[in-house]
């Protein structure tokens, strides 16, 4: 067992809305070390949902992520012989960052040009919940759902 917690890092606010989630999604879509470069994409995303939905974009995203965000997930473990998907809660943390990496993935997984586009297109269908990151979650509810009989299995 471990002795004690890790001590949390503090994530800077981005600079155009001032909010440290922006940053944790700017470092996810990150890649290579290259933040510069993730700024650049997010914020040229963003300015194409302004110009796409005439909405607030910080808004747009904020929905988005609130709707790909699972609120359980399955976990495998093996009882007598048998491997059962057990049903479990997420921590808030971990909602965040599993919402996240899924909006980034299926942006990247879209067809398009460029990115910035691919991202815009994920973000807005996400806020009006369709698109891939949303399907994903609520492929993972139903799976928690229909394994609901092993939930007192606790993981």
């Amino acid at each position: 067992m471990r002795k004690r917690k890790p001590k949390l890092r503090v994530i800077a606010p981005d600079p155009r809305y001032g909010d440290p989630m922006v940053t944790q999604f700017v470092n996810n879509l990150m890649i290579q070390g290259k933040k510069s470069v993730a700024f650049r994409v997010f914020y040229d995303a963003m300015d194409v949902i302004k110009e796409r939905t005439k909405a607030n974009e910080h808004e747009v995203w904020s929905k988005a992520l609130k709707n790909a965000m699972p609120q359980v997930e399955v976990r495998s473990r093996r009882i007598g012989g048998a491997t059962f998907q057990i049903p479990t809660e997420i921590r808030a943390k971990r909602k965040v960052s599993i919402g996240m990496k899924w909006l980034i993935k299926f942006a990247r997984q879209r067809s398009g040009k460029g990115i910035a586009e691919k991202l815009a297109a994920e973000l807005i269908a996400a806020s009006k919940g369709e698109g891939g990151a949303v399907k994903r979650k609520e492929d993972t509810h139903k799976m928690a759902e229909s394994n609901r009989a092993f939930a007192h299995f606790k993981v």
